[in-house]
């Protein structure tokens, strides 16, 4: 049962799993950009990645107690119940939890696991939002491949938060001109027809994060 309460503790498995080797699992797991949870229908965490146990551990609307999914608010609760069922009738959801301060809402996509073809699913797969489109490790990789300047890197990645030139111009205190002259650059050297083309580039890049502080969670 997914209840909303107090955050008192969390227990999460490093890895576990059937058949294989789970370490070698969770270890491609913690190189993704977002967090992977494993968890049973009735909501218990059975295996989980480090973005995923770092989410939880900071329980903004989402975390667990003992291994078992908690939420702040009631309603989210009930959106991640219903969620968790539908994955049990081979359904795939997406849930959406407003995080308080305006911040980006924490989205979750809610995938059912069959152990085999054509067993009903025992688990699910919690896929959360990622925290950026541009994740810093991958924009370096891009930018070192297309010869990019560190001002030019730079400029682009307030392109992928979705800034205009002269908001930019402002951030980077230079002339609007300045701003359009690497934008210019930057599409030559990436052959890239505009700045929408380009920030699509960036932004289906492989979703690798970087290194990750490992974060206790209490």
């Amino acid at each position: 049962m997914l209840l909303n309460g107090e955050f008192a503790g969390a227990n999460l498995l490093a890895g576990s799993g059937a058949g294989g080797d789970p370490g070698l699992a969770l270890m491609l797991m913690n190189e993704l950009a977002f967090g992977v949870a494993v968890v049973t229908l009735q909501g218990r965490v059975v295996q989980a990645n480090q973005l995923a146990r770092q989410e939880l551990g900071r329980f903004r609307v989402l975390g667990a107690v003992d291994q078992q999914l908690k939420t702040v608010c009631a309603d989210d609760a009930r959106a991640l119940q219903d969620a968790l069922a539908n994955a049990g009738r081979g359904k795939r959801s997406l849930v959406c939890m407003p995080v308080p301060g305006g911040a980006m809402p924490l989205t979750l996509a809610v995938l059912p696991l069959r152990a085999e073809a054509g067993a009903s699913p025992a688990h699910a797969a919690l896929i959360f939002s990622r925290a950026s489109v541009c994740e810093t490790l991958m924009l370096c990789f891009f930018a070192r491949r297309h010869g990019l300047t560190s001002t030019e890197e730079h400029v682009l990645g307030i392109l992928c938060q979705g800034y205009s030139a002269p908001e930019i111009a402002v951030q980077m205190k230079v002339a609007v001109s300045t701003v359009r002259s690497h934008v210019r650059s930057l599409c030559a050297k990436t052959r890239s027809s505009g700045v929408r083309e380009l920030i699509n580039r960036v932004a289906v890049l492989p979703p690798v994060a970087p290194s990750v502080m490992h974060e206790q969670m209490h």
